[in-house]
């Protein structure tokens, strides 16, 4: 029997649907929210507005890409958590409804493993077990992956998220929002080696993040202090400095994780995936520690209707269902 879910992804500022045919994605159309970019970063009343303007017509090109009727749908999915409660429900009621009036299952799926799961749209796909690193604005997370919905959190942030110190970083450069993209831009010319950072020490596989926020504020206020035009004078310097000590951070933990696991399959997935700094530095870590290493397609590096279709599949398979009843949960755990 053919599988055909329909995939919403309303957890932030992309709306995004996807169509997945048997386990193949044949789409994963994304309206991107440019409003934001007046604010410096994300204003929820804003996100959940414009879900609501783009989702009937994301998810009517969606269907029409794939040449599936809606009547040939055997399960709707959609995010429900973790995100913006405003961005969330957009989506959840929008999903709850159509399974309702086409009489067919629904399907939570939860965006972090969704993220993880991005792995399986496309070969090369991960073997089990495997470490996947989720680095995103919302989450920094080291993830022991057992089975497509078996997953263990090793660690995590304590406070902020590794993409929201690139991002404030970026804002404290005077750069715009989004602002770790450009960090990546700026860094390509710039010496990691100019500025130091400290790193906050955790316990375990926890990261901390707060510390360097702080650490790269205090250091620009005296810098700028003697010299006004420090910043624009240096600031490839700045960007590949800071960008260097973040993403040490992140292998630093991530490798003594596959060590005292004894994991040689490590993955990346979330939005800063899409760093080149960190795809190269997991390339090289690979060839040093032997791991066989996976890193996502930027197509579903960030939020996206493919990931959640994807894991809409294995859940399907699984009869794992969700009541009409359910509602967002924006700190959704695994």
């Amino acid at each position: 029997m053919d599988i055909n879910i329909l995939a919403i992804e309303s957890s932030c500022d992309e709306t995004s649907a996807s169509v997945i045919h048997n386990g193949k994605v044949l789409n994963n159309i994304i309206a991107t929210q440019t409003v934001h970019e007046n604010y410096g970063g994300v204003v929820p009343e804003l996100a959940s507005r414009a879900h609501q303007q783009n989702i009937i017509p994301i998810i009517d090109q969606a269907l029409n890409h794939a040449n599936i009727a809606k009547t040939s749908l055997n399960a709707v999915a959609f995010t429900q958590g973790p995100g913006l409660l405003g961005a969330l429900l957009v989506g959840a009621s929008f999903a709850k409804s159509f399974a309702m009036a086409m009489d067919i299952p629904l399907i939570g799926v939860n965006h972090m493993q969704a993220h993880i799961l991005a792995h399986f749209i496309d070969d090369p796909r991960p073997d089990f077990p495997f470490l996947c690193l989720t680095v995103s604005g919302g989450h920094t997370q080291i993830v022991l992956v057992k089975d497509y919905l078996e997953m263990e959190i090793l660690g995590e942030t304590l406070d902020d998220a590794v993409g929201e110190a690139f991002d404030k970083s970026a804002k404290l450069l005077g750069l715009p929002y989004p602002g770790g993209p450009l960090i990546d831009n700026y860094a390509q010319t710039g010496n990691p080696d100019a500025f130091a950072f400290p790193e906050t020490s955790t316990p375990g596989f926890n990261y901390s993040f707060s510390g360097i926020k702080t650490a790269i504020l205090y250091f620009l206020r005296d810098r700028v202090k003697d010299n006004p035009d420090f910043i624009r004078e240096n600031l490839n310097d700045i960007c590949a400095s800071v960008q260097r000590k973040l993403i040490d951070m992140l292998m630093n933990k991530l490798r003594k994780a596959a060590k005292k696991h004894r994991i040689n399959h490590v993955a990346i997935s979330g939005g800063v995936s899409a760093n080149s700094e960190l795809r190269n530095r997991l390339d090289e870590e690979g060839i040093k520690q032997g791991w066989t290493t996976y890193i996502p397609d930027f197509e579903y590096c960030t939020d996206n209707a493919g990931m959640i279709a994807i894991a809409a599949h294995y859940k399907y398979l699984a009869k794992d269902f969700t009541s009409l009843h359910a509602i967002p949960q924006p700190r959704m755990k695994f």
